[in-house]
């Protein structure tokens, strides 16, 4: 448009259907939270891997919140060979949260447990539900005598990396490229003292 006049009324009619659009999401979101809020953490009921009764449930969760596409033997490798080191959050009958991890040794003898995949649906976040996923699959890893556990995430996921840091976690290299979707990774690390 060559018109200044016409560009700036455009242009203001689009800030303000932006902002309405912001507090329409606001609202609605604020709505739902408001419904999650009245979950006590006494209805959250957290347990290990029992079978595949829950794959279905584990694999649309993690579908829907992480970049990365996994196919059914991903899950299956992580839940066949460390069941113990997997554990879902569920209200009700509802899957809301799941983290998958393995544990192995190094080339030096030592055990390190590794977290793959950590994922808590949308609505229920900011319940603690990540962090205690985490603080358990980490106190199973340590009672099997792993010495530190690492993980890698999305240098952009500030959610996640705010989570793990408050457990402890330290940024220990950035891998470039990392994923598919061309973003980088923090590689994380958290050394267990015995």
């Amino acid at each position: 448009l060559k018109n200044p006049v016409k560009c700036k009324k455009i242009f203001k009619y689009n800030r303000k259907l932006f902002k309405d659009l912001r507090i329409a999401k606001a609202a609605t979101e604020s709505t739902a939270m408001n419904e999650i809020k009245a979950i006590s953490s006494e209805d959250i009921i957290y347990e290990e891997y029992a079978g595949e009764s829950r794959l279905d449930d584990i694999m649309t969760l993690i579908d829907r919140d992480l970049s990365e596409p996994y196919n059914i033997f991903t899950y299956r490798y992580f839940l066949h060979n460390w069941p113990e080191l997997s554990f879902i959050a569920r209200i009700d009958q509802a899957t809301v949260g799941v983290i998958l991890c393995k544990l192995e040794n190094d080339n030096r003898g030592r055990n390190y447990g590794y977290i793959a995949m950590l994922a808590v649906d949308v609505p229920y976040r900011h319940h603690g539900i990540g962090s205690r996923l985490v603080t358990i699959a980490i106190a199973k890893m340590s009672e099997m005598g792993c010495e530190e556990v690492i993980l890698e995430t999305e240098v952009t996921n500030k959610g996640a990396l705010k989570l793990y840091e408050k457990i402890g976690f330290i940024r220990d290299e950035r891998l470039m490229r990392y994923y598919l979707n061309g973003v980088d990774a923090f590689r994380l690390k958290l050394w267990l003292i015995k």
